[in-house]
């Protein structure tokens, strides 16, 4: 039995989880068993926990049993939550992945993308990436961004783009349960976008429950990954009596984006499980990790920035619905695509398991 500490984000997202549970089923598949798997935060912000991110502490555990470390997928450069102690990184012994993890830029007030206050500081992604025997981040804006500091970084996409590949592991909604169509929100203040384009989400929202209305859709509900969604969710109860739904079980919450009659998205992480599940699915953005994303996995055509689009956003979406959003006929021609790079994360999983067994022979020989 294999045993692999992952660093990864924990806090308050489910859409974190939708991402670990992608990678967990993708590691049991290339190792052909269950594995061991130790979760550690990627950071001590959010969590009352001494030991978080690679840190002496985390380290020095990590030492005494672990075989392998992957670091991600998350978020985790573009808002620097991994913690980094690098005398500590430096006396690591397993070998290390980075995985899917994402450095992107936001919209600044004059609509141009610039890096966020609290980004990685390059010599941590030095230090960092010096250390890997493997780097591979999520998107290309990313990746080209890594590439300067060093050359190893290759390009690894999401695992959630194998979601459906796993679809036969989730549970069956309650016998009385209709997901009916979901709108995923990110409540406003959260969202990285000038004021102007904030102050215009709940009218946005509001005229996509009107769309789905008049497209046929009988039930419709505000979908949080976060339970900090469920103040700006519970509006929508008294402007359209729509209700909210949340849940931090991530089997019942891809559950609801497979049974969905339709998702309209402003999270990444709903976005693309559903896609994969062939969900019918309306794509918003507004930052680069998305937009850089999904050009990658050819899905730019079928993406609405609320930037971008300023005032002619709420039509446009208006539109994108009464069509029927993106459906599993959009999605037969990158379907190949999304095989091909499926496999080469394989590929690359493959390879981090041979360094492992390496590692351990390496080991019992020193012994």
């Amino acid at each position: 039995m294999y045993t692999i500490a992952n660093i990864r984000p924990l806090g308050y997202n489910v859409g974190n989880h939708a991402i670990n549970f992608a990678l967990r089923h993708m590691l049991y598949e290339t190792f052909g068993r269950l594995v061991s798997v130790i979760e550690y935060p990627a950071t001590s912000k959010h969590e009352s926990t001494t030991k978080a991110g690679l840190s002496a502490g985390t380290v020095h555990e990590i030492n005494r049993f672990a075989d392998g470390v992957i670091v991600g997928g998350g978020n985790l450069y573009e808002n620097d939550e991994i913690a980094v102690d690098p005398r500590a990184l430096a006396a690591l012994q397993p070998p290390l992945m980075l995985f899917s993890n994402s450095r992107g830029r936001i919209y600044d007030r004059h609509g141009n993308l610039s890096d966020r206050s609290d980004v990685i500081p390059d010599s941590k992604l030095a230090t960092l990436l010096g250390r890997a025997d493997i780097s591979l981040s999520r998107d290309t804006a990313t990746h080209d961004y890594l590439s300067k500091i060093n050359a190893r970084d290759q390009l690894g996409w999401c695992p959630t783009i194998n979601m459906n590949r796993y679809a036969g592991n989730l549970p069956s909604l309650p016998e009385n349960e209709d997901a009916g169509a979901l709108i995923s929100v990110r409540t406003p203040g959260l969202m990285n976008v000038p004021y102007l384009f904030q102050s215009r989400i709940q009218l946005d929202i509001e005229r996509a429950i009107d769309a789905l209305r008049d497209a046929g859709h009988k039930r419709i509900r505000i979908l949080c990954n976060d339970s900090r969604d469920l103040d700006f969710a519970t509006a929508f109860r008294y402007t359209k009596q729509v209700d909210s739904v949340y849940t931090n079980d991530v089997y019942q919450y891809l559950s609801l984006l497979k049974s969905a009659s339709m998702v309209v998205s402003y999270r990444l992480h709903a976005t693309l499980p559903a896609i994969s599940f062939g969900t019918p699915t309306v794509n918003i953005v507004y930052d680069e990790r998305a937009m850089s994303l999904f050009d990658d996995l050819g899905l730019t055509p079928a993406t609405l920035n609320m930037v971008e689009l300023g005032t002619g956003f709420a039509d446009t979406l208006a539109a994108t619905i009464s069509k029927g959003g993106y459906t599993a006929q959009d999605h037969v021609g990158l379907a190949p695509d999304w095989t091909a790079k499926g496999a080469e994360q394989f590929a690359q999983f493959a390879r981090f398991k041979d360094m492992m067994q390496q590692y351990l022979e390496r080991a019992g020989r020193d012994g």
